[in-house]
């Protein structure tokens, strides 16, 4: 069964993106180490639910360390205290009984929030679609992508960089919310393969314009990012970025 747990959440509560939002105290009794923090949370809205309460909304769909969405800001450290998982992998197990525990949505100028736990991540989405492509000639004479010869070493680095889930704790994470590493991720999962040479210059100079417009900050170069990140996507792809992004410019 495992031990069984007391605790105290101070948990960010706000209405919307113009309320001014605060910190509320909930306390949640016999939660279970084997639950999972996203279960924990369940536990709590049901109980606020059957006293007609409001739920704290926060944001949630895989629950499989996917989709990336169960970005949250617990005791300071984005996903929480355990390393290379997401929120909905955090298990209760890595808190103790009496604990306090500090839940926050992502802080960064763009990721504005939208309500309690939940912040607008659609800026990630503007930078991917910014230069996130390939094109493909589709002129009847086609090469099959698998006869097109890969080093392994570019086709693993290429790989690593695509498991990026776009989460945000990057950006949480970094005094300045860089998103240079998951722009530095896309970026990079393209630039090492031959299929993504032709939109090479014009890619990178696209997401890093729109990164910008944005407003996410510079790289702060502490490495808090790599990290933080629940995939841990190397801090390499930023440095690849800056060559990318360098030798674009030079080509004019």
């Amino acid at each position: 069964m495992g031990f069984i747990m007391n605790l105290t959440l101070k948990i960010w509560r706000q209405k919307n993106a113009e309320d001014k939002g605060r910190m509320v105290e909930y306390k949640v009794s016999d939660i279970s180490e084997h639950m999972s923090f996203l279960e924990m949370m369940d536990v709590l809205n049901e109980q606020l639910i059957n006293k007609g309460e409001e739920p704290v909304a926060f944001d949630h769909d895989c629950r499989e360390g996917i989709c990336g969405m169960c970005s949250l800001y617990i005791n300071g450290e984005a996903h929480g205290p355990d390393r290379g998982v997401t929120t909905c992998q955090l298990h209760m197990r890595m808190f103790n009984d009496g604990d306090t525990i500090y839940i926050e949505p992502w802080r960064a100028k763009a990721f504005p929030v939208i309500k309690d736990l939940i912040v607008d991540r659609t800026a990630f989405e503007r930078i991917q679609q910014a230069g996130g492509y390939i094109s493909v000639n589709t002129s009847g004479n086609t090469t099959d992508a698998n006869a097109i010869l890969i080093p392994k070493e570019n086709a693993d680095k290429a790989m690593d960089a695509a498991t990026c889930i776009g989460c945000g704790a990057c950006v949480a994470t970094c005094k300045n919310s860089s998103a240079m590493l998951f722009v530095g991720a896309k970026v990079s999962q393209f630039a090492l393969l031959p299929q993504g040479q032709v939109e090479a210059a014009e890619r990178v100079q696209n997401m890093v314009a729109q990164m910008d417009k944005e407003g996410f900050g510079n790289c702060t170069n502490t490495g808090a990012c790599e990290i933080e990140c629940p995939k841990g996507i190397s801090l390499e792809n930023i440095a690849r970025m800056n060559r990318e992004f360098l030798s674009a410019n030079l080509k004019g």
